[in-house]
């Protein structure tokens, strides 16, 4: 039985990687989050845990502890794309996650870590997770430049963990992101708004080049981002950065109308202005490469769209269910 440190653990995509792994059979998980957050605790209500140790503690009991680690999922972090204090980011993101870095190399640990898709900035390099472009790239906010500048370091270090990946997450929605506010996913929103007012604004196109509500992203199911955390513990393909998105671009249109219809209520859509201190860095297309991932012999199929908010609307948003 394997001994598996997630941080994050109370988080979104930590809780969901707790519940995967409690199912695959590992009861031996040491939570890692900040567990003052009392609104995340049904993140983790119910879940096999052996112990939880508080974020600012963690690298001092990595070293300390008389627990063997077989692995380390770090997917904690400060996410807010709107908090633009670089100290914040440099502490949480940067700083913190060498920490753990190295306590890998110096302990033999395997890590898994989050980076994101907000590396790829506007997509002027494209969505490839190529090494070689990496320290090009051009974030359009402090989180995205926090998450890079860590990928460029990790990618220039001699000492590695014996296996590492860091997985540039595009657009995850699904359950566990209740406590998440204006950060959840437009699938929650609309689920929201649609509830309360029986329709949903998104926001006006600003481009010429696409339509009202027909701005693209890569939107993946937290449930097939936990199945490739799963992979990557069991198989070790080579270390490296790895794309995490389902690989297909689909229109704020598509998620809308599809929550519509998975809570049964007739559409009505209208849009509104994007708000300008956002508007000159607004994505309209974002759609992550994912050959580096199933060339490593990847080979489940992602959720669609469809598949993806059925589930999350039936199963989980509609009686407020934790995954």
């Amino acid at each position: 039985m394997k001994t598996i440190v997630v941080t994050g653990a109370a988080g979104f995509i930590g809780s969901c990687l707790v519940s995967r792994l409690n199912k695959s059979g590992h009861s031996d998980i040491i939570a890692v989050d900040d567990f003052s957050k009392t609104e995340k605790d049904g993140n983790l209500e119910g879940k096999s845990i052996l112990e939880k140790v508080e974020r600012k503690d963690f690298i001092d009991w990595l070293y300390d502890s008389e627990i063997e680690i077989d692995f380390i999922y770090h997917l904690g972090a400060r996410t807010d794309t709107t908090e633009f204090d670089t100290s914040i980011f440099d502490e949480l993101n940067l700083n913190y996650t060498k920490a753990i870095w190295n306590a890998c190399v110096n302990l033999t640990i395997p890590l898994v870590y989050a980076s994101s898709a907000a590396t790829y900035g506007l997509g002027e390099f494209g969505y490839k997770d190529n090494h070689q472009i990496i320290d090009q790239l051009k974030p359009l906010n402090p989180y995205g430049d926090s998450k890079n500048d860590f990928d460029i370091w990790a990618i220039d270090q001699e000492e590695c963990p014996p296996f590492w990946a860091g997985l540039k997450f595009f657009n995850v929605y699904g359950p566990n992101e209740y406590h998440k506010g204006r950060m959840a996913s437009v699938i929650l929103h609309a689920f929201n708004q649609i509830g309360s007012t029986d329709a949903m604004k998104l926001f006006r196109s600003h481009n010429p080049d696409f339509k009202d509500g027909e701005q693209l992203r890569d939107f993946v199911y937290v449930k097939d981002v936990v199945e490739v955390c799963i992979y990557l513990m069991e198989n070790s393909p080579q270390s490296g950065l790895y794309n995490l998105g389902s690989g297909k671009a689909r229109t704020f249109l598509d998620l809308t109308k599809n929550t519509f219809k998975a809570m049964g209520k007739k559409e009505a859509i209208s849009f509104i202005d994007t708000p300008e201190d956002i508007r000159d860095k607004y994505q309209y297309f974002t759609e992550a490469d994912m050959s580096k991932l199933i060339n490593s012999g990847y080979s489940k199929s992602f959720s669609s769209l469809e598949e993806g908010v059925k589930d999350y609307v039936e199963n989980y948003l509609q009686n407020k269910v934790y995954y």
